[in-house]
């Protein structure tokens, strides 16, 4: 497919005797919302840590943007535009808002770690930080210890430091992992706004942001991937349906 960003193929992933990846294929395409869903213990985390580069997988490859990524790094995937969120949050919970995201930008400009020199005239640092707090509705929270932000406004900053890497592709683990329905109405909100923006993998146990975001869903089962199409068409769909043991899960 020609505006295929991201294309794995039959990956396969063992740990001992339990196959978390078992021949997985899927492909996502450029400017897509693709969602990955399917019960606990579907490899669902182990496949976004395959294509992230936290681990190589046993058998199979990954493309991205047409080139092969299958042995490259983390840190190299990241430069070649390709982000992660977390499960966890992951921020530093003493430094203010504002100087989480300046560490991304530093990180992303090339710099040598100087953060522990005075920046508060870098406006090499600065503006893009703001800019992006800004854009993720945390501009008026900006001076703030990150660690006080409530648990939403954290995974708001937590996307922001990766959208400071300059990415074209985000992989987002369970965005609204921990959230009460107020901070994932918030989150959903955040997410449709950087649609089109942004090529996006999303993994979610919340169903009602998934068929609220996802342009199209693939469904893991033990690792294997049962079904892949639209939200009408997965909705609908019997091995889902079955898979998730009641239509309540995916209504």
């Amino acid at each position: 497919m020609r505006d295929t960003v991201l294309e794995a193929e039959g990956l396969i992933k063992a740990f001992g005797g339990l196959t978390a990846t078992d021949n997985l294929s899927l492909s996502v395409t450029k400017g897509e919302l693709h969602a990955v869903i399917g019960p606990n213990g579907a490899g669902k985390t182990t496949l976004v840590n395959l294509l992230a580069g936290m681990m190589r997988p046993d058998a199979g490859r990954i493309r991205f943007n047409g080139r092969d990524i299958t042995r490259m790094s983390a840190p190299a995937r990241v430069k070649a535009g390709l982000a992660r969120s977390y499960q966890i949050t992951s921020i530093f919970r003493d430094f203010s808002v504002l100087e989480n995201v300046m560490l991304s930008v530093q990180a992303c400009q090339g710099h040598s770690f100087r953060f522990w020199r005075p920046v508060s005239g870098d406006t090499s640092l600065i503006d893009p930080a703001r800019a992006l707090l800004e854009r993720v509705g945390l501009g008026e929270r900006m001076d703030l210890r990150a660690g006080d932000l409530a648990y939403g406004e954290q995974r708001q900053l937590e996307i922001a430091i990766s959208l400071a890497t300059e990415p074209s592709f985000l992989l987002l683990d369970e965005p609204m992992a921990g959230m009460g329905p107020e901070e994932s109405q918030g989150m959903i909100a955040f997410l449709r706004g950087l649609k089109g923006d942004y090529t996006m993998l999303l993994v979610e146990h919340d169903m009602d942001a998934v068929f609220a975001l996802a342009d199209r869903i693939t469904v893991l089962v033990y690792g294997k991937v049962i079904a892949t199409g639209s939200p009408d068409a997965i909705r609908n769909d019997p091995d889902v349906r079955e898979a998730y043991l009641g239509e309540e899960e995916i209504a």
